[in-house]
């Protein structure tokens, strides 16, 4: 018998993260993913008058396609599968697999599935043009990479994916508000000193109707106001699998101009991959309050409280700031104490101290307003 907590999860993917009208059609991509909650899906798109499509994807044998892949197979496969996401109104990705599955894969392959493949059909058209949520489904793998059991992770993850996220919503408006009105933002930070403006860029609210779990409210930086540097403190995987930790990076007017990576040398490659990658697309808070460590999955590690992400790579259409790349690599800094702590200023006003706000109107935000 199914879990009752998966059929409420489908039931808000459908409903509430993608919100499906009648005649609608819906792309659900699976990778590794349970059976029976696929069914529920279904079910619940069927339930509104909707077309369910579903593409099954396995983990290890999409790996084995990337190992011998080239532009040239990446160009054919984007002409096959950008047709059919031009059709979608909305799309669904639940996946679930060994984060580093793709480690191995060449970068040049990678870099060809990026530009021609992940680029035109995922970023130019899926981001742009549908309704669309990502969640990464519960399994022993997963659990494995909390350091969590099985059982506790499944606990863990239904706390956190079936949050009340109308309220979050909600809480969200105050900084909405006050980002839309910031121009200078400053962050500190032990190894960080980091300078840019947000000024007439607006703030997006990601409250559950894009990514389960969510929680975070991003803007970008404009283009050439990034000063500083920045030390990310917790692990992050690369598109392809690469572990890295200590990632530091120093911008002059906007670029890139140092790149450092404790347990991996070969970071400046990533950020070679075009001219965009080397600018900053999304700057965003975290604030889901069951998220409070990584577990080297970006869907969840995004979202830890008191953290921020600052992200070479693509800007976003809904907050354009004119950088363009193949490229959008989420890079995280939490501010709790047990990361060292942090400063936040707008317009040299502090609003968040240590990964907790400090304004009175947006302590919403903080986590024991949030459960």
């Amino acid at each position: 018998m199914i879990d009752e907590r998966l059929k409420k999860l489908a039931k808000n993917l459908v409903n509430y993260s993608c919100s499906i009208k009648p005649k609608e059609n819906i792309l659900i991509e699976a990778m590794d993913t349970d059976e029976e909650f696929l069914c529920e899906l279904v079910k619940e798109v069927y339930k509104q008058g909707a077309y369910p499509f579903v593409t099954p994807l396995m983990s290890k044998l999409n790996r084995q396609l990337l190992m011998g892949t080239s532009e040239e197979r990446e160009k054919l496969r984007c002409s096959f599968d950008l047709p059919i996401m031009e059709k979608m109104n909305a799309y669904i990705s639940v996946r679930s697999k060994n984060v580093y599955e793709n480690s191995d894969v060449p970068k040049e392959n990678m870099k060809a599935v990026n530009v021609h493949y992940s680029l035109p059909v995922h970023h130019n058209t899926r981001v742009a043009k549908t309704k669309w949520v990502i969640l990464n489904y519960p399994t022993s793998v997963v659990a494995q990479n909390a350091g969590m059991s099985t059982e506790a992770f499944e606990d863990y993850f239904f706390n956190v994916c079936n949050l009340d996220y109308s309220k979050m919503d909600k809480a969200m408006d105050p900084l909405k508000t006050l980002m839309e009105k910031t121009d200078k933002v400053r962050i500190v930070a032990p190894g960080t000193d980091l300078s840019f403006s947000i000024k007439n860029l607006p703030a997006i609210k990601c409250s559950g109707k894009h990514n389960i779990p969510d929680g975070e409210i991003f803007t970008a930086p404009v283009k050439d106001s990034v000063n500083g540097t920045i030390k990310y403190n917790i692990p992050i995987l690369s598109s392809n699998g690469e572990r890295h930790e200590d990632i530091t990076l120093t911008f002059k007017d906007g670029k890139i101009i140092k790149a450092t990576s404790k347990s991996n040398e070969d970071i400046n490659n990533i950020f070679d991959i075009d001219e965009g990658a080397r600018y900053v697309g999304e700057f965003s808070f975290g604030v889901n309050p069951y998220i409070k460590k990584p577990m080297l999955d970006i869907l969840f590690d995004e979202k830890i409280m008191g953290s921020i992400h600052f992200t070479p790579g693509s800007c976003y259409d809904e907050c354009d700031n004119g950088n363009k790349s193949s490229l959008h690599w989420d890079l995280i800094q939490i501010q709790t104490p047990e990361y060292g702590g942090g400063e936040i200023y707008f317009d040299d006003v502090l609003i968040r101290k240590d990964g907790r706000f400090v304004l009175e109107e947006l302590k919403g935000l903080n986590p024991e307003n949030l459960i």
